[in-house]
């Protein structure tokens, strides 16, 4: 298997594992600031573990060598947790995703004016169909109370886009055991807002523990490493199956349709994200790095 193939299936299982998170969330039977709270313990664990096994006694190296720059990628995976698991208590699943499949093109502008890379016009065009994309869903959610909801969608999306960002100023550099760290961040900051732990019981704590220490964990790991080996073109166009997946998977078992104006701006999201993606894929060399 070469180092595309690796990549793409990397990515691929990554997005794929983590599709059932909106979903999940809905299932859990708790106050939404216990609901981040254990996300972030069972999270720190999962990615500990994994980050365990993968480098055995040496473990600790790799937290070393992210550096402050790991630090700071931890940080702001919080700030996109906060914003995705409070977004979907306020507003539709499918919107919080629709809005999150936009951190592509904000990594994208945050490139251009923190690593001064240029922007092709594919790029600035596929924003302004994003940005008319998620002013529709916007409006929607204006209208139906939960404009809280698509602006902490917007945080999550800004969030996340912040760290991809910050990741590559640092090439060559695993940064996902930095995860460990930011689920750490994520429970602290939690306890220090509530003041309180709540332990979910049943069917609630079951589902909490799938999500959170296994599926996350897995799943963003993998999504971590996929771009060491896969333009970023393509890491964007696999990241969109999370969006439909999760969107389907919300609908399909729990009823919840997005509306029309919703299911509009959505269509617009992807279907710029989608030809951005496809009129970028093409052979680029992609330094490989050893796990």
């Amino acid at each position: 298997m070469d180092n595309h193939q690796k990549g793409l299936l990397l990515t691929a299982l990554g997005v794929l594992i983590i599709s059932p998170d909106a979903l999940l969330l809905r299932l859990v039977n708790v106050p939404p600031e216990q609901l981040v709270l254990w996300r972030g313990l069972l999270n720190m664990l999962g990615f500990w573990l994994i980050v365990v096994a993968r480098h055995r006694r040496h473990w600790p190296q790799a937290f070393r060598v992210c550096g402050l720059t790991g630090v700071g990628c931890a940080l702001l995976f919080t700030l996109g947790t906060f914003g995705f698991v409070l977004g979907n208590h306020f507003t539709k699943a499918g919107n919080v995703l629709v809005i999150l499949a936009c951190s592509p093109l904000i990594a994208a502008l945050l490139s251009r004016v923190f690593l001064h890379e240029r922007l092709p016009l594919r790029t600035w065009v596929a924003i302004i169909a994003c940005l008319l994309g998620i002013g529709l869903i916007v409006l929607d959610d204006a209208g139906s109370g939960s404009l809280t909801g698509s602006l902490l969608a917007l945080l999550a999306a800004l969030g996340l886009a912040g760290n991809l960002t910050l990741a590559r100023s640092k090439p060559g550099v695993d940064m996902s055991p930095m995860l460990a760290l930011s689920g750490l961040f994520t429970a602290l900051l939690t306890f220090a807002w509530s003041g309180q732990i709540i332990l979910p019981e049943g069917a609630s704590l079951g589902w909490l523990v799938l999500l959170c220490l296994v599926l996350l964990p897995a799943g963003f790991t993998l999504i971590q490493r996929g771009p060491l080996y896969l333009p970023s073109a393509e890491v964007s166009l696999l990241m969109l199956l999370e969006t439909v997946f999760g969107t389907l998977l919300v609908w399909l078992f729990l009823s919840e349709r997005p509306s029309n104006l919703g299911l509009v701006g959505g269509a617009i999201v992807l279907l710029a994200m989608i030809i951005k993606a496809v009129l970028e894929r093409r052979p680029l060399a992609v330094n490989p790095v050893r796990a």
